[in-house]
């Protein structure tokens, strides 16, 4: 049997899969779901975790230590750059990572990444969501900003009605 693969996040795509009430997907999706302790830290931190009290329910059994020095720090921020270690350690299979210049910095170290986008895509080609134009709409609604010209792409490669 083919075991479903496992994912690190940082921070950004839980805040951003947390304003849409979409943290369940990660599960229904992927095998193993883990966060290092540096996400855990910025989210506990954040307006969004008192606002988003699933966050904590969904991560706190998540959260794992890197046990690598972190040279990373010197050029990415704490999260990204722990995510990028804890991917590394538990030789998972996908960083889910929006930040474009941390991405980067991980597709340069041979991580395979995917942002938010790619788990919503991947949810309703799955069959757990019916749009994504609702769901962009409510990341809008929520200040998670993404390029309308991107949304609008992927929309009409899901035959979906694009934004003016």
């Amino acid at each position: 049997m083919k075991k479903s693969p496992s994912i690190v996040l940082d921070t950004g795509p839980v805040i951003s899969l947390a304003v849409i009430d979409r943290l369940e997907l990660l599960t229904r999706l992927f095998g193993e779901v883990s966060i290092p302790t540096a996400v855990w830290e910025e989210l506990s931190k954040s307006e969004f975790f008192k606002d988003f009290p699933p966050i904590k329910s969904f991560f706190e059994r998540r959260v794992k230590n890197i046990h690598s020095f972190n040279e990373l720090i010197l050029i990415t921020d704490y999260g990204e750059s722990e995510s990028m270690l804890l991917y590394k350690e538990l030789d998972a299979d996908f960083l889910v990572i929006d930040d474009r210049k941390a991405r980067t910095i991980a597709e340069e170290l041979g991580i395979t990444c995917i942002g938010t986008l790619a788990v919503l895509i991947k949810a309703k080609e799955k069959g757990f969501l019916t749009a994504l134009k609702p769901i962009f709409e409510s990341l809008i609604q929520n200040r998670r900003y993404y390029s309308k010209s991107v949304l609008n792409t992927i929309l009409v490669k899901q035959n979906e009605p694009i934004f003016d």
